[in-house]
């Protein structure tokens, strides 16, 4: 990986894209500790972000798992999802499987940050991350939020971010500028992640601002493209998560009008979309003792199929397993693609492990060993496999199964 935000060659920093230093017009942001997630420390737990527009413009997404944590539920039936003007996040509580008590206290937090906000409880998204099946603390979250509010300024991002961890090493937040061609306009961004990640989603929260003028079509639009194209395709441990949102907020202070179908709303898409997928990957990076990532490309006939192979490679522990250690053992990936495919058939497929092919029409093929094993030691590999037919295509990214990863799941609330 290279330094700054665009650290993985997988992730290309689109030209019109540069990192800075200040936050898009309009938000605030902060984070304080509240005791949720050690009583006794100083340890960043509640965070929140706000907008002072009175027209911001929002968008949100969420993970589709049957046991949706309460601070979800609060936030997709109680919030007007097009206007929201502010995120209460916690870690350290997930408030998920916490029955009609959760949603209670996941309101009581809203309403809270909603008056010492000035705001409609509407306008306010709540959000949480950390252990499941253990009530929220809403009251005593309730009354830090003033103090909370207080202190939220253009200066914030990187204690919000850090408020909203919870088994994460990496840093995951960036404030960029983006130059369009009716003018330049910002985006920032905090996430978290790095455990309990699936394809369909991810373990994680993630809140991206923008001082562009959106209308609420195109920011749902922006919003969900970069989703498909990022969040929806990674993998750590192949495990859904509860508590998955994502949400943006346009304030529209720039004065920036970007116009549905326009070029501005491409230009801010591509940089939106990279803004995600460097994210989501970075979640990956961050897979709780990972040493390796991996992006597994499929080609062949079917979005059906292409997806099923892609996931099945993704999530396999055998192949996850070697990616650790550093092994160059194609039939981890075979195994995976049959087992995604099954038939009475010998499946013909091609694999190429960092552009080396190890195998093709389904069976290995001489190669340079020596040059494959340098290969898999790197950080980042790459992993091609083509199927029969053409037309669709499929990509994850995806951790490695280190000894580390089982010692934290192991110990998670002991």
């Amino acid at each position: 990986m290279t330094g700054g935000f665009f650290n993985s060659r997988f992730v290309p920093r689109p030209s019109h894209v540069l990192e800075i230093e200040t936050m898009p017009a309009g938000f605030r942001l902060g984070g304080i500790s509240c005791g949720v997630k050690d009583a006794d420390s100083a340890v960043l737990d509640l965070g929140a972000v706000a907008s002072d527009c009175e027209g911001t413009v929002s968008a949100a997404r969420f993970c589709d798992s049957g046991v949706l944590a309460a601070p979800v539920v609060v936030t997709r039936e109680r919030c007007d999802l097009h206007a929201i003007r502010a995120v209460v996040a916690n870690s350290g509580n997930a408030n998920a499987a916490t029955g009609e008590a959760g949603i209670a206290e996941a309101v009581r937090v809203q309403e809270a940050a909603a008056a010492a906000l000035g705001l409609s409880p509407r306008e306010v998204a709540v959000a949480s991350t950390g252990v499941i099946g253990v009530l929220l603390p809403g009251e005593r979250i309730a009354a830090a939020v003033p103090a909370l509010t207080e202190r939220l300024s253009a200066e914030g991002l990187e204690n919000f971010a850090a408020a909203i961890k919870t088994t994460d090493a990496l840093d995951k937040h960036v404030q960029l500028q983006v130059t369009l061609p009716s003018g330049a306009v910002s985006l920032s961004a905090a996430c978290k992640g790095a455990g309990m990640i699936s394809p369909r989603f991810a373990t994680m929260l993630c809140f991206v601002q923008t001082d562009a003028v959106l209308t609420a079509p195109s920011a749902d639009a922006l919003l969900g493209a970069a989703v498909r194209r990022s969040f929806d395709r990674v993998s750590v441990d192949g495990q859904l998560s509860t508590n998955d949102t994502v949400i943006l907020m346009a304030s529209g202070e720039s004065g920036v009008h970007v116009e549905p179908g326009s070029e501005d709303e491409a230009q801010l898409g591509e940089a939106l979309d990279a803004l995600a997928l460097q994210l989501a990957v970075r979640i990956v990076a961050d897979g709780e003792g990972a040493r390796r990532i991996a992006r597994v490309h499929v080609r062949g006939a079917g979005e059906e199929s292409v997806s099923r192979v892609a996931r099945s490679v993704a999530n396999s522990p055998l192949v996850k397993a070697a990616l650790f250690g550093g092994d160059p053992n194609w039939g981890r990936v075979a195994q995976a693609i049959g087992a995604a495919l099954p038939g009475t058939a010998p499946l013909r497929f091609d694999v190429a492990i960092e552009g080396i092919a190890v195998a093709r029409d389904g069976a290995g093929v001489e190669h340079d060993t020596a040059a494959l094993a340098r290969a898999v030691s790197g950080e980042e590999i790459l992993y091609e496999i083509d199927l029969p037919g053409a037309g669709a295509e499929a990509e994850l990214f995806f951790s490695d199964l280190s000894y580390d990863y089982v010692k934290i799941n192991a110990e998670y609330t002991t």
